[in-house]
């Protein structure tokens, strides 16, 4: 008889001691079920609907969901197991199930609702980019305050975690899980399988099994929020070596100094790994150079490429009296990748931006060879540079520091100043930062201190006011604070602002200004890198008689070096990036990646490898690039692909990349 009720407990899981456990996964499936369906419908235009591929996303998100909810829950499964059964239905036993079930619903509507606004944001699930923001607690839940509904959402979490213990008990599922004084025998029945299945699940799942597809929204829908968060958080940074195709290292290096060597350059050394290369100049001129990164300031934006909201008015006409790059990409989707390529001039490395990896101080960098021209390196920044390891980036390359510190500081090592913005200064400041007009007005403060001192200036200045919350001074524009457009065009008012003010300086003149993009507003689309989310603008203003459109391939690295050509100087260089104008022609290429997929534009051909070795080729349409797989693959553009990203890498990682 007590096996037949053993069979009936078995048969009917809602009925028994392990009620909460079943309820909650089933739960948490539905609810990832439901969560995947709205993905797909906010990504219809981008999704490719290939029945089969939808169906192997969905059967693959269902094993993730699965795995997930099983680890949730697994600390109170072996808590079920272990109970000694005189103790079921005890105060105790009561105060830990509802304890464990609070939390875990927790973390399962918080986690579900925060997908949302982080699709929104950047068209993925969960990745690095998530676990990089938990260590920066102020900047990012001072940005949710600021960007949502804060007080609702917590409401609206609180009611969701009732409603549920409301649901649980109702249908008895609380009730059958403190009634049930099942023999330890019989929970063996139900535990084993469980562990067993969860343990399984864990071992043979991996975030990039949900990577099958070319189209990036597909392989998306595959996934599991909470599993690629952990996924990420165990791969922050990517060994080239392991991951990536490689090339026998002489014959990279073969390859990368053809391929780097400009026309008025020659290698100072026969070794076959040393790429530093004299660059020959003549007439050198040394302007102050003021380096403008506007935050996430897409092509698209502007009125040369087709924005008809008159969003970008300034710039749009300081573009017409400048040197404009029309095709000019960035390397990533972040600020920490914009910062990289236009400080250290080199392909994006797979995993975390150097700016945010140890070890980065003392590279070769624009700092190496503005130090030798001697000038005086500022980094000014309107928030707390501790953010994303930016201020210990810039400080170990040499630069003075401007920013809002608010309590944060230097590694002991970076031998620089580090000067703090007083509350005197800001007259509006939001989770990021202080707005722009401020920031400009610490840019003119200590372009000022400089010209009095008689030292060449070099300043790069970051801007935040066009980033979530998109709050600014009000009555600056005729849009009110709090979308993106407002936010493109006060920045853009403030850019203006700065301008008219640096023209009454005295040492105006003789100051070149280089206004470019970090990153574009957002990356989401159909493929895994979409190019056309990373074409942003670029002008150089105040370069004596140079003025006109660049319309030649440019990748963002490529930008400080070209400005040197301009200048006319003589330097030696270890960077991989290139003067424009002493690239022949045919032979432009732009660095295009995101954390683990690495790409290469070249022509109207796009290659890119991946982490499972994987090499995949595309022709781009000029119409709006999309793209076209190639089955029969260009093998010299897979090899420099290769080359660039293999080389980069390793130098970086065995200390070649240092001054």
């Amino acid at each position: 008889m007590s096996t037949v009720k053993a069979l009936a407990r078995f048969r009917k899981p809602l009925k028994g001691r392990f009620a909460t456990i079943f309820a909650v996964l089933g739960l948490y499936t539905i609810l990832s079920f439901i969560t995947r369906i709205a993905f797909l419908v906010r990504m219809a235009n981008e999704i490719d609907f290939n029945f089969l591929n939808l169906v192997r996303a969905f059967i693959t998100g269902f094993l993730f969901d699965v795995s997930t909810g099983l680890s949730i829950l697994f600390i109170y499964t072996v808590y079920l197991l272990l109970l000694p059964k005189r103790w079921i239905g005890s105060l105790a036993d009561k105060a830990f199930t509802c304890t464990y079930l609070f939390i875990s619903l927790v973390i399962i509507f918080f986690s579900l609702m925060a997908e949302f606004p982080f699709w929104d944001e950047f068209g993925v699930r969960f990745n690095f980019i998530a676990v990089d923001y938990l260590v920066y607690t102020y900047e990012v839940i001072a940005n949710i305050n600021q960007s949502y509904p804060l007080p609702l959402i917590i409401i609206l979490l609180i009611t969701l975690i009732i409603g549920t213990f409301v649901l649980f008990s109702k249908t008895g599922i609380l009730k059958n899980t403190f009634s049930d004084n099942s023999s330890i025998r019989i929970r063996t029945v139900y535990t084993i399988p469980i562990l067993f299945i969860t343990c399984l699940l864990l071992g043979i799942l991996r975030n990039k099994q949900a990577d099958f597809s070319n189209n990036q929204g597909v392989n998306e829908l595959g996934k599991n929020g909470v599993f690629s968060f952990f996924a990420a958080y165990r791969s922050n940074e990517l060994d080239y070596d392991l991951f990536y195709k490689k090339l026998d290292e002489k014959e990279a290096y073969i390859i990368l100094k053809k391929m780097l060597l400009q026309e008025n350059q020659h290698y100072t050394s026969e070794q076959w790994d040393d790429i530093k290369r004299a660059t020959t100049g003549k007439a050198e001129s040394r302007p102050n150079i003021i380096l403008i990164a506007i935050e996430s300031f897409s092509g698209d934006f502007l009125k040369a490429f087709g924005n008809k909201d008159n969003l970008t008015p300034v710039y749009d006409s300081l573009a017409n009296e400048s040197l404009f790059f029309t095709n000019l990409y960035a390397t990533g989707t972040r600020t920490v990748r914009g910062m990289e390529a236009l400080t250290l001039c080199v392909p994006p490395t797979p995993g975390n931006s150097i700016v945010r990896r140890p070890g980065n101080d003392h590279l070769f960098s624009i700092a190496t060879i503005l130090k030798q021209k001697n000038y005086h390196p500022y980094f000014i920044y309107g928030g707390d540079g501790y953010f994303d390891n930016m201020n210990n980036f810039f400080g170990g390359q040499g630069f003075d520091i401007v920013d809002r510190n608010r309590g944060s500081f230097l590694s002991e090592k970076m031998a620089t100043h580090r000067y703090n913005i007083p509350d005197s200064d800001v007259s509006f400041e939001n989770a990021w930062g202080i707005c722009d007009e401020d920031l400009y007005k610490q840019a003119l403060k200590y372009a000022d201190k400089n010209n009095a001192d008689g030292t060449p200036f070099f300043q790069f200045v970051m801007t935040t006011s066009n980033h979530k919350p998109y709050t600014f001074p009000a009555q600056k524009i005729d849009l009110p604070p709090g979308g993106r457009n407002a936010a493109v065009k006060y920045t853009d008012y403030a850019l203006g602002e700065f301008i008219a003010n640096a023209q009454k300086k005295p040492w105006f003149k003789n100051t070149l200004f280089v206004v470019v993009a970090d990153h574009c507003a957002n990356s989401a689309g159909k493929w895994e890198i979409n190019i056309d989310k990373h074409h942003i603008p670029a002008i150089i203003y105040n370069l004596p008689n140079a003025q006109g459109k660049i319309n030649r391939l440019v990748s963002q690295i490529d930008l400080m070096p070209t400005l040197f050509g301009y200048l006319n100087w003589a330097y030696n260089t270890n960077l991989y990036g290139k003067d424009i104008n002493q690239v022949k022609d045919g032979e432009e290429r732009a660095f295009i990646g995101n954390y683990r997929t690495l790409g290469m534009l070249k022509s109207n051909v796009f290659t890119q490898i991946d982490d499972r070795k994987r090499v995949k080729q595309f022709n781009v349409s000029e119409k709006d690039q999309a793209l076209t797989e190639i089955t029969n693959q260009n093998k010299t553009l897979v090899s420099e692909i290769i080359t660039y990203y293999q080389t980069a890498s390793k130098r970086f990682k065995n200390g070649k990349m240092k001054e």
